[in-house]
């Protein structure tokens, strides 16, 4: 569910029609709706607590790392999963407890880890030996003991696209499935570190179950083994993963079946969860809105040439992915449809948001709307070809909010300096 809808032939967020968003700020400009954020992160909540599971939810900061969306989220009971120590101090500064921390990934260095340790937070997901021996070291140092939990990878297909798949062997995440355990028990033997349990993490947009549980149903596997083996498990990082719709007809599992599986399939154990979903709150929250610029006839297609660019909404381009485009002034019910492509203006045929995409006419200076873009959309975008970071908007009812400037070209090149020589 979303929180964009049209009234009176416009497109609005919220009760604010993304048109005065445009004149005020310029195009392209990314907007969320906040009403969306609080009822993703609601109904994910209700999943987990009517099915009788003792969690925590995580927010991957990764998704969407815009300080005004992780408050928003934080001011529901939301924590935080981060990869990164920028990311750390993001939630942190946006108002997430340190107890509500996460902190994941496969390189964390040796002042991320001091600064994990000395800001408190809640648990640091180890994915090495060497970033266990490490870590171990810097803790006994400090005179601390670092909270840990061993992600492990389960070797499991998650069935998502090859570069947000986490899970198999072949991956450089985790522990490998046979070194699981002695790992985790030489963990439990550490003087600086305070081992606390398992984490497993698959792989992102994930549309079916049953990898999830593929995957949990191993990791209940090795935490029986571990007590077995005398090590205590108190604690299992599940994650994130579940897919979100990006086009009519999709049907992700809902959190309700999800939580209905995670409690089938670790219930009993009396551990307590953890849950890092990322792109199911964000993502039908946020748009991209852009300008046409010009609409482009050739003996064989159409394309429409708008001000946003692969370096503002890289998931086409990176992933062959797609978003709705939806025109921000509402189309005539009997206005006809007709194939063209949607580009930007970097000099990369690459730079294609989609290809024969049914749409009503267009014009220059229409307005259009990429959909499902509040994730992995802002966060990774780039100035490539020199173009400015676009804002960031937050909508609450019919209020605004620029979240982050657009950067002028002075500060652009501010960044920059020709050394002495030159």
């Amino acid at each position: 569910m979303n929180h964009f809808h049209y009234r009176d032939g416009r497109l609005f967020v919220e009760d604010k029609a993304l048109a005065d968003i445009a004149a005020e700020v310029g195009t392209p400009f990314y907007c969320y709706a906040s009403a969306t954020l609080a009822r993703h992160y609601d109904v994910f909540a209700a999943a987990i607590a009517d099915n009788g599971l003792d969690a925590a939810i995580c927010f991957a900061v990764k998704a969407n790392a815009s300080l005004a969306v992780i408050r928003t989220l934080a001011q529901r009971g939301c924590g935080a999963d981060v990869v990164s120590e920028g990311e750390l101090r993001l939630a942190l500064r946006a108002g997430v407890p340190a107890e509500r921390i996460v902190f994941s990934g496969v390189g964390k260095t040796g002042r991320e880890l001091s600064f994990a340790l000395v800001s408190g937070i809640r648990q640091i997901n180890v994915e090495s030996l060497p970033e266990l021996e490490s870590l171990n070291a810097l803790a006994v140092r400090m005179g601390r003991r670092a909270p840990v939990a061993v992600r492990v990878n389960p070797d499991v297909d998650a069935h998502t696209h090859a570069k947000i798949s986490t899970g198999a062997a072949e991956h450089k995440f985790g522990i490998a499935w046979d070194s699981a355990l002695a790992v985790c028990r030489h963990a439990d033997e550490l003087p600086g570190i305070d081992f606390r349990g398992l984490a497993v993490h698959i792989g992102s947009q994930l549309t079916e179950l049953a990898p999830f549980a593929q995957a949990f149903a191993k990791v209940r596997d090795l935490t029986l083994a571990l007590r077995e083996a005398g090590v205590p498990v108190s604690h299992l990082d599940l994650g994130g993963g579940l897919g979100v719709p990006y086009a009519p007809g999709e049907e992700p599992p809902s959190p309700a079946a999800y939580a209905a599986m995670v409690r089938e399939t670790l219930g009993g154990l009396g551990c307590a969860l953890m849950f890092e979903p990322g792109r199911m709150l964000v993502g039908n929250a946020g748009v991209l809105v852009a300008k046409v610029i010009y609409v482009k006839e050739t003996g064989t297609k159409t394309f429409v040439i708008v001000d946003a660019a692969m370096n503002d909404l890289i998931r086409p381009s990176m992933y062959s992915a797609h978003h709705e485009v939806i025109p921000v002034a509402e189309p005539a019910p009997d206005a006809e449809i007709a194939p063209v492509d949607v580009v930007g203006p970097i000099c990369e045929t690459g730079d294609t948001f989609g290809r024969a995409m049914l749409l009503p006419p267009l014009a220059a200076g229409d307005l259009v709307a990429f959909g499902t873009a509040g994730a992995y959309g802002a966060v990774m975008s780039s100035s490539y070809n020199g173009r400015p970071l676009v804002p960031e908007v937050l909508v609450k009812g019919s209020q605004s909010c620029v979240t982050r400037r657009r950067p002028d070209y002075e500060d652009m090149l501010a960044l920059e300096t020709l050394p002495n020589w030159l």
